[in-house]
């Protein structure tokens, strides 16, 4: 039996690493052992890996933009210089955009794979096992003869033809313990059918989308969670509602089987509009807490432009029929898109505060806008004279989560969106240590657009500074 490790590199969150799993499963067990090691989760993950891949067949790692792409770099050489025969193998969304490129510039890369990665990563660890003709398999990038090679793209597979996902090759009780909560981490679907202009998911997946039946996927649920008795469910899609009869066959599924958990899933608002508040009940009833609608904008205009195919009323009957019911929302917006004028920066303010009139409990985080490869924005900005990293190692240092923007927000912007995040995050909040004239301050500074003086600001700052210390 051959062995093959699976790297998941370092991150700031402590999802279940879902996209090694799903990868690990549709490999032969008879034929292959697979040993994944996640570094969010394991000290000494590089010692483990070197320790790991001393007899292994090959390394695959996912890679993800960013942060993450660091240590992918690391550990890939790190290995490489070890064991300089051992194949390596680099998937997920920084390879889907970048196959030839990261083995014109890396090395220690033998081979790239892009797109949904299952039976293409099967098909080519059985070529390597084989030594047949890794020409005749689609989805992937490879070196012959000093020339960098590109197999055609390969089409989306029904999730209904893959075996279930083995969780069993993870310790799963460590990320209970690492999310402080036993909630267990699900992909029912993959793809998207939709066009938004800022997303890479159009240019990964094309615009097509699969997904679990039913059925099969509350079968696979129950099983795991009579093993592992986990009590929540955090749903991974991209877009789980993409469809109103499987969205309420599932929570049916839920019911008649009695699984008792509560659950999170993503939602469009026009998938959540065409549901009416009897289906939201239904879902309520199934253990919906939580849905995450990305707004993006409360610029209609901008919204169109983004071409997100979704009006802001469908926002607002979403939030009125999620706050009817008590289920958490969370909104998350993005500014500074390359060109966005003031005019448009206010009305994504003052649609937050009409969702945070609706409920306070909704959660509407603001994000800057920074150009995401492979995306219709992104090269319209380059065209326009924006620079991308063009290398690895200033693609592992570009920061998009704690990013303030591109060159098109400036000072004056970013501190306008500051102060907002920071009055509007009090205005609408009821917590113990928020005194009620603070609230009042930062709601009546919020309705006027006024955040000179920020003497709450400062008062804040040190409440929260007694509160950690105390």
């Amino acid at each position: 039996m051959k062995k093959i490790v699976l790297y998941n590199p370092e991150a700031l969150f402590f999802d279940m690493p879902l996209a090694l799993l799903s990868i690990a499963s549709v490999l032969d067990p008879s034929e292959f052992e697979v040993i994944i090691i996640d570094a969010r989760i394991e000290e000494n993950a590089h010692s483990k890996l070197i320790e790991c891949c001393e007899d292994a067949f090959c390394l695959g790692v996912t890679v993800l933009s960013g942060s993450p792409l660091k240590d992918a770099l690391y550990a890939t050489r790190l290995v490489k210089s070890v064991y300089p025969e051992l194949k390596t193998v680099w998937g997920g969304w920084h390879p889907s955009l970048f196959a030839s490129e990261i083995l014109q510039e890396e090395d220690s890369v033998d081979i790239t794979v892009y797109g949904q990665g299952e039976v293409t990563f099967n098909e080519l660890i059985k070529a390597l096992n084989d030594n047949s003709d890794l020409k005749e398999i689609n989805g992937i990038a490879f070196r012959r003869n000093g020339d960098i090679i590109k197999t055609p793209a390969r089409l989306m597979s029904n999730m209904n033809d893959l075996p279930p996902v083995n969780y069993d090759l993870i310790d799963i009780e460590r990320y209970f313990k690492a999310k402080g909560k036993r909630q267990f981490d699900y992909i029912s679907s993959t793809g998207c059918f939709f066009r938004c202009s800022f997303c890479a998911d159009p240019f990964v997946f094309k615009r097509k989308w699969t997904s679990i039946e039913p059925k099969r996927l509350v079968s696979e649920l129950k099983h795991w969670q009579n093993k592992y008795g986990f009590t929540d469910v955090n749903f991974q899609d991209e877009t789980f509602f993409t469809y109103k009869k499987r969205s309420t066959e599932i929570a049916e599924e839920f019911i008649d089987k009695k699984l008792n958990i509560s659950w999170a899933a993503t939602m469009r608002a026009d998938q959540g509009s065409r549901l009416d508040l009897e289906d939201f009940k239904l879902l309520k009833r199934s253990g919906l807490r939580r849905v995450l609608i990305g707004v993006e904008s409360g610029s209609q205009e901008m919204m169109d432009w983004l071409k997100k195919d979704i009006k802001l009323e469908q926002v607002l009957d979403c939030a009125d029929k999620c706050n009817r019911l008590k289920i958490t929302v969370q909104f998350p917006f993005i500014v500074g898109f390359p060109g966005e004028s003031d005019k448009s920066v206010k009305a994504s303010m003052d649609f937050i505060k009409k969702l945070r009139k609706i409920s306070p409990k909704f959660y509407t985080p603001i994000f800057y806008y920074k150009p995401y490869p492979g995306t219709a924005i992104t090269e319209d900005a380059v065209k326009s004279g924006y620079q991308l990293p063009n290398n690895l190692q200033d693609w592992s240092e570009f920061d998009f989560v704690d990013a303030k923007g591109g060159p098109w927000v400036d000072e004056e912007k970013y501190n306008l969106i500051e102060s907002f995040k920071f009055y509007s995050s009090l205005a609408w909040r009821d917590e113990h240590w928020i005194s009620s004239p603070i609230r009042t301050m930062a709601r009546w500074r919020c309705e006027k657009d006024f955040y000179k003086l920020p003497l709450e600001k400062y008062i804040i700052n040190r409440l929260r500074r007694k509160i950690e210390l105390s």
